[in-house]
């Protein structure tokens, strides 16, 4: 059975990744491209590691859930729009039936219960960070899938996700109500009596579910990770994850109505079993819908096999001095500036194993970030006292070594520290004092 699987994943790969295919366009190279990314997400999946972070996040939607809709009941409250979260409740538990219905109707008894006076000034702080700390567990999924170790400062993390929390349910339930309220205008109702505007309406009341879960979940592929994801890769991310998240809603209604045995076997806890087990396939949805946007954005990693998250040593001292090449190219002769995404894509490297050899040379001082959005990078200080040694040694991480060999941590072998050092002094002696500024080039013109 394991020959026949190999045999069919060889089948596939030859079909999608044959040389033929590289020259396909318009329709069919659209429909190759959606199998490939098909191929590349399933292949993701079997591996484990987004299933693993949906688990995880169920168990921390368990903690969070009250305190976050309570921060939100709170804002809804002062607007007087408060009586709408049970409707959407219900709206997101739908696939639960008659179970979804009563657990809406707990939570928002649990929420009605939470008295902040109660509480007191720690325990609203501790309510704070299971929020916050909900929405950090999301973008470290996200980060990882985004393949990024950068992740935002607590700052930065506090407004964001604070405003989001405080702001984001207003604007939604504000723009359905204003919705509601122009569909019962005299006038409205005068044009939906005329054809075709009354079935076109009742079409589109059939879309707005679709449309408005897949709206959220573009707005949640473009706000949460943290680096910048186009609004297209965004996009077709969220409308492929609304999709499935309605249909496997309907799916799963289905398996809930007809299945009676769950309840004989877990009795009272059956409606906790199946709302977990809902929770779990909404996270793996919403994490899944990611992968697709971050291989739209980044169709260079449609490979057959998945690149390797670690550079070889020749493979980071080539791609750590082409990158100290193309920054001081730009910064020198005042062109666009490298973005993290532009020289991930340009340099053709997996992006997690790159941003570790940026760290270092952002370390040793040789490269930092612009305060733009997305930031770019430039050189760290004057690229005339930028020794192309220095560089490779920030790179090869001589410093991290030399420090454990002080302390003691890596005792090393005489004979072999003595190869290595006359290895350095080779390159020392070989590379002479040749600087960043002399690599570029006076004549040099960067690469389109």
């Amino acid at each position: 059975m394991e020959t026949i699987g190999y045999k069919l994943r060889q089948l596939v790969q030859r079909l999608l990744w044959s040389p033929a295919s590289h020259g396909f366009s318009g329709i069919r190279h659209g429909g190759v491209m959606a199998l490939r990314m098909l191929y590349v997400v399933m292949r993701d999946l079997a591996e484990g590691l987004l299933t693993l972070r949906a688990m995880s996040l169920v168990y921390t939607t368990l903690l969070s859930l009250v305190p976050l809709i309570a921060f939100s009941f709170s804002v809804l409250k002062a607007f007087g729009v408060h009586n709408q979260i049970e409707p959407q409740l219900n709206l997101f538990l739908a696939p639960l039936g008659a179970q979804g219905e009563q657990i809406a109707t707990n939570i928002v008894a649990f929420v009605d219960n939470l008295k902040v006076g109660v509480l007191g000034s720690v325990g609203l702080a501790l309510l704070l960070y299971t929020v916050i700390s909900m929405i950090q567990k999301v973008e470290g999924a996200f980060n990882f899938i985004w393949r990024t170790n950068r992740t935002r400062g607590f700052a930065q993390a506090f407004s964001d996700y604070l405003s989001v929390i405080l702001i984001g349910p207003v604007l939604v339930f504000s723009a359905l109500g204003i919705t509601a309220s122009i569909m019962n205008t005299t006038v409205v109702q005068g044009l939906l009596a005329i054809e075709p505007f009354g079935s076109a309406a009742f079409l589109l009341g059939k879309l707005v579910p679709y449309i408005l879960i897949c709206s959220v979940f573009t707005f949640v592929y473009v706000f949460v990770p943290n680096t910048k994801v186009r609004l297209s890769a965004a996009l077709v991310g969220g409308l492929f994850a609304g999709v499935l998240w309605q249909t496997a809603g309907w799916g799963f209604a289905l398996f809930v109505a007809n299945s009676t045995k769950y309840q004989a076997i877990y009795s009272g806890f059956a409606i906790l079993i199946v709302f977990l087990i809902w929770l779990y396939i909404s996270w793996l949805i919403l994490l899944i819908g990611a992968q697709v946007a971050f291989y739209f954005q980044h169709p260079q990693l449609l490979t057959a096999q998945r690149k390797h998250s670690r550079l070889s040593n020749a493979i980071k001292e080539r791609a750590g001095l082409a990158t100290m090449v193309l920054v001081g190219q730009s910064y020198f002769f005042d062109r666009p500036g490298w973005t993290f995404d532009r020289l991930v894509t340009h340099l053709n490297l997996d992006a997690q194993a790159y941003q570790a050899m940026l760290d270092d040379l952002a370390a040793a001082g040789l490269l930092i970030e612009s305060h733009d959005e997305p930031p770019t990078y430039l050189p760290g200080r004057a690229m005339e006292t930028m020794t192309v040694n220095e560089i490779l040694s920030a790179i090869r991480g001589d410093r991290r070594a030399a420090q454990l060999m002080e302390r003691g941590e890596f005792p090393g072998e005489e004979t072999v520290d003595a190869l290595v050092d006359r290895l350095g002094e080779a390159n020392r002696a070989a590379l002479g004092d040749a600087t960043l500024r002399q690599l570029i080039g006076a004549e040099a013109v960067p690469p389109a």
